[in-house]
């Protein structure tokens, strides 16, 4: 049987955690009185005992908690998860958001254990129920069913807060409304080539995500980079999405002609641009939505014809 084999919590962020026997799950939230806890990607985390004790194979004084993770399991393999995979105890479930973490500077953590196995091994979920968990807890996994999004939103002033984005969650209401959706994450970048590129990169590669929607920065203003970065990053350029798109916005206005939205793939994750007003991307959404499944499936093996 997979269990809880320690919970953990801390008051501030970067310290190690101090056991406890149980703690209180708040629906998206996290864990009530941890420092982690919040209306955010990573409202809990976890990590393995067997992680843990490849630390210690290798001579490090480590336990439960001392890597800042909340939920320490026994006997479940969490390095092979994946994003919108589902952890259940006690009835909650944990819907992983994201696997391993980007430490930009050495914290707490590390001086205090000599190495932190977190950022390569630990995984992080939103909390979806209400209820108290305890420690020999049972915890059952449960594979995603649906894709996991993320939608990026490309606006120089949305990523200053100087403007309210609504085309994001726009997509992401009617990606959800439509299509089998496992885990949906937002964000909201300056219009910066580089950077652009190494999300891409980091939720195809890294995160494994199944469809990536940018919504903005696809026309032909010097600032206009979404294009220019998705084509830097894919593998392979699907343009019957594009041209479909193009041609429906055509109806609407001529000015669909400045479009240089890119459709394309990235190993096994599907790229999509689309514009910046919710009602343009929206309406070059719904033109494709029925055939991004086939297509996302295809990229990832699917033997099923394309014929009808």
């Amino acid at each position: 049987m997979s269990k809880i084999q320690s919970l953990n919590i801390s008051e501030t962020k970067g310290v190690q955690k101090t056991p406890v026997e149980s703690v209180k799950l708040v629906n998206d939230f996290g864990i009530e009185g941890d420092a982690h806890a919040g209306k955010w990607h990573r409202q809990v985390s976890l990590l393995a005992t067997e992680s843990i004790q490849k630390m210690k194979d290798q001579g490090l004084d480590v336990d439960s908690g001392d890597f800042a993770e909340n939920i320490t399991t026994e006997g479940i393999e969490l390095t092979s998860i994946s994003v919108g995979d589902v952890v259940t105890v006690n009835g909650v479930d944990l819907i992983i958001s994201q696997l391993g973490k980007t430490c930009h500077h050495r914290c707490a953590v590390f001086y205090a254990a000599g190495d932190c196995v977190m950022p390569r091994e630990g995984i992080f979920a939103v909390v979806r129920g209400n209820d108290k968990i305890s420690v020999g807890d049972e915890v059952t996994l449960t594979r995603k069913t649906g894709f996991s999004v993320a939608v990026i939103t490309l606006s120089d002033k949305g990523s200053k807060g100087e403007r309210v984005d609504e085309t994001g969650p726009a997509v992401v209401k009617l990606l959800e409304d439509n299509l089998n959706v496992a885990f949906t994450r937002t964000e909201i970048l300056a219009d910066e080539q580089a950077k652009l590129e190494e999300t891409l990169k980091y939720y195809a590669d890294l995160q494994k995500y199944d469809l990536v929607v940018t919504n903005g920065s696809t026309g032909v203003s010097p600032r206009d980079i979404a294009p220019d970065a998705t084509l830097n990053v894919i593998d392979k350029r699907i343009p019957g999405f594009e041209e479909a798109m193009r041609a429906e916005s055509m109806k609407v206005t001529d000015r669909a002609m400045i479009s240089r939205a890119v459709v394309g793939a990235r190993k096994n994750t599907m790229i999509v641009n689309v514009p910046g007003s919710p009602k343009g991307a929206i309406e070059n959404l719904q033109v494709i939505l029925k055939t991004i499944p086939h297509c996302i499936e295809k990229l990832q093996g699917s033997k099923e014809d394309c014929a009808r």
